[in-house]
């Protein structure tokens, strides 16, 4: 089936979006999706857009980028910053190319500020860095800890600080920079035709995919692939050694811990993301939940299918 003939001509750009946990099955449902249907998925996380991050970040396979074109992986340098306001033009214009083809974009991922900069059409005009309160903000968490940081910015905008990882430093600073400006304010609303799908698991059976994937995240080289990039200058402190699992690496190279703790922490870490996932994902009544538990990607991609030819009209069948 192949929806480009479908959505040729089009009143309003069309966005699936396929969000959910980590270690849901994001990407196994949005390939079943998309199958030989002319879809195009565009990332939406954080950490898949560095280059040289590799098995810290299930970034989809190199079979699955060929059968599927992918957009927003690898955009940037592990040494550079990277903005949700950029991440936000760059899907925006992945989005529009897609659409200007005929086909259809889905967006996929779990970076839930991302998404929400796409979908709700948030505003974030350029802001420049306020010292002063970064040099205070910097002098407080070094006294007490990047925690301090985030209970701050909970107090001041909780619902951003549901989107950002207590330990990314970087982050946090910078939203608190912003705290209390007109900047990230919600703009008018998105000129998109919207499907959006969550992926669920009941909670044990996703606590036990993420340790297996963490599992496989060490064993596949990721202290390696850190000790490399560590030689190639990336330090501790840039933005891309803050995603799960390369810190805890970081910190295991530099003898802080043993590879047996910095496991440990990576599993502890990432369940507790998961569980800020979804609370800042149960807030949007406008997902469509898809249970996975006795479920498989096929069956929520076919799902998925159903709902794009019920709202958008037949789905073309080429040969």
């Amino acid at each position: 089936m192949n929806w480009s003939v479908a959505l040729a001509v089009v009143d309003r750009p069309r966005l699936v979006v396929i969000l959910g946990p980590t270690a849901a099955g994001k990407t196994e449902v949005a390939m079943e999706a998309a199958g030989r249907s002319g879809a195009e998925i565009v990332a939406a996380d954080s950490m898949t857009v560095y280059r040289g991050l590799e098995q810290g970040t299930a970034k989809p396979s190199a079979q699955d980028r060929q059968s599927v074109p992918h957009h927003l992986l690898d955009v940037v340098e592990p040494t550079a910053s990277f903005s949700v306001a950029r991440y936000q033009e760059l899907a925006r214009q992945a989005i529009g190319a897609i659409n200007r083809r005929g086909r259809l974009p889905l967006l996929v991922g779990g970076t839930g500020l991302y998404i929400s900069a796409v979908v709700d059409y948030a505003e974030f005009p350029p802001l420049p860095p306020r010292p002063e309160v970064r040099r205070r903000l910097t002098a407080a968490a070094d006294r007490e800890g990047t925690a301090l940081l985030h209970e701050e910015l909970s107090r001041l905008a909780p619902d951003l600080a549901e989107a950002i990882h207590p330990n990314d430093r970087h982050r946090l600073l910078r939203a608190l920079e912003i705290a209390g400006t007109e900047a990230g304010e919600r703009g008018p609303p998105p000129a998109y035709d919207l499907l959006l799908f969550g992926i669920q698991r009941d909670r044990a059976g996703l606590y036990r995919r993420i340790e297996a994937r963490v599992d496989r995240m060490f064993a596949a080289g990721l202290v390696e692939e850190v000790a490399g990039l560590r030689a190639a200058g990336v330090r501790r402190e840039h933005q891309s050694m803050q995603a799960l699992g390369y810190r805890e690496a970081i910190a295991c190279l530099e003898g802080e811990y043993s590879l047996e703790h910095a496991i440990y922490l990576v599993k502890r870490n990432t369940r507790r993301y998961a569980k800020r996932q979804m609370t800042w994902f149960r807030r949007d009544p406008r997902i469509e939940w898809l249970a996975l538990d006795g479920q498989s990607a096929r069956w929520a991609g076919q799902l998925i299918r159903e709902r794009v030819a019920a709202r958008w009209g037949d789905i073309v069948e080429l040969g």
